[in-house]
């Protein structure tokens, strides 16, 4: 009689929910973990009940979902849901606790108090975010420094993160970077109808309404740029709406050339990806910009920052500029504009990022993390 080893039961925890909720993290999570159960795992999400409520506790590609009450606060918010979620996680006893990102990764030590092995992925220096005050910066330190300090394994997405994790606490960490899928082109263009928008005739930003995005360099630098027949088009919205998502609203509002389509998801985020003109990343702050990717694998060219983060994805398809210059920005979206590429060199852009960055292959790396934390491998 041949043993078959029980599949790997793992607890993820540390987003908001998935599919079709904002935000880098959750993006990560919602292609990662049907990957994980294809290899053998038998994974539970612990969502927050204001963006996924209890309703979804059910199966979504082989994925249970646990939706536990989260204060809608944020500052509150995160550090409240990933104590309900340790707590609920020491009396699943899962194999595996994986937490994703640092500041979730502050109750790390309590998770391994509990007995509990830990798996936690540093998605970037969060608290230099621009949105948090001093004491959530303290948290958020606070958080970095628990969760690679106390983690079984610590997993990275750049090697900007991996170098900071050695640098400030002379650890090692495993560079599993995010991904791409391979975006088939749709065949329908809908939502261009719904905005009043031009194939391959607008400039396309897709973010969160955050500070660190700097949508107001990329608007400053667009109405400058005096792009004839163009638009500017901003997708995102905020969780928690405040002075500065207004402010972006405020100005996108008094400029007939820019639109803001809120968040968007599924079908109609491809028909904008696949029509944009070309993409721009004005970030102040990133981990490993998911964005960036999805562009690059529907063939845009790209304009971004010359942060450490996007410098390292180091495609020929990518023109830097140095963050905040917005005369750089200016002369970069003139050029852009008339520069179209032919359709061999959007193919090399959709080549580079699919042979780089794989979403199978994050998985894999993922899944060998798991069996060396739990004594499988």
């Amino acid at each position: 009689m041949t043993l078959v080893e029980k599949p790997l039961r793992v607890i993820m925890l540390g987003l908001r929910g998935f599919p079709g909720v904002q935000g880098g993290v959750e993006a990560h999570a919602e292609h990662l973990c049907p990957l994980l159960v294809e290899l053998g795992c038998d994974i539970e999400v612990i969502v927050r009940s204001p963006y996924q409520p209890v309703r979804t506790d059910s199966l979504w590609r082989g994925i249970q979902f646990r939706s536990i009450w989260a204060p809608r606060s944020k500052g509150l918010e995160t550090i409240i849901h990933t104590l309900l979620g340790v707590l609920y996680a020491a009396v699943k006893r899962p194999d595996i606790l994986h937490i994703q990102a640092i500041g979730p990764a502050i109750m790390a030590p309590l998770a391994r108090l509990l007995g509990l092995h830990v798996v936690v992925t540093h998605h970037g220096p969060d608290y230099e975010r621009q949105k948090w005050g001093v004491i959530a910066k303290f948290v958020l330190r606070l958080g970095e420094s628990f969760g690679m300090r106390y983690s079984n394994a610590r997993i990275v997405i750049s090697d900007v993160i991996r170098k900071i994790v050695h640098e400030k606490y002379g650890l090692a960490s495993e560079l599993i970077p995010n991904g791409v899928n391979s975006s088939d082109m749709p065949n329908t263009a809908a939502i261009l109808n719904t905005f009043d928008l031009e194939p391959e005739r607008y400039v396309l930003l897709v973010s969160r309404l955050v500070p660190e995005k700097r949508h107001h360099d990329l608007i400053q630098a667009f109405l400058q740029s005096s792009l004839e027949g163009w638009k500017l088009v901003l997708v995102g919205a905020s969780d928690h709406p405040d002075e500065y998502t207004q402010s972006v609203l405020d100005a996108a509002g008094q400029a007939s050339n820019v639109v803001c389509t809120g968040f968007q998801t599924g079908l109609a985020l491809k028909e904008l990806y696949a029509n944009a003109g070309f993409f721009v990343l004005p970030s102040s702050h990133e981990g490993l910009p998911i964005a960036l990717l999805e562009a690059l694998s529907f063939g845009l060219p790209v304009i971004a920052s010359d942060i450490p983060a996007n410098l390292e994805v180091n495609c020929d398809g990518i023109s830097y500029y140095p963050l905040g210059d917005v005369r750089s920005l200016t002369i970069l979206l003139r050029k852009q504009a008339q520069n179209r590429l032919t359709r061999d060199q959007r193919e090399y852009l959709r080549q580079f990022v699919l042979e780089k960055y794989k979403w199978d292959t994050v998985a894999q790396k993922t899944y060998n993390v798991y069996l060396v934390v739990n004594g499988r491998h």
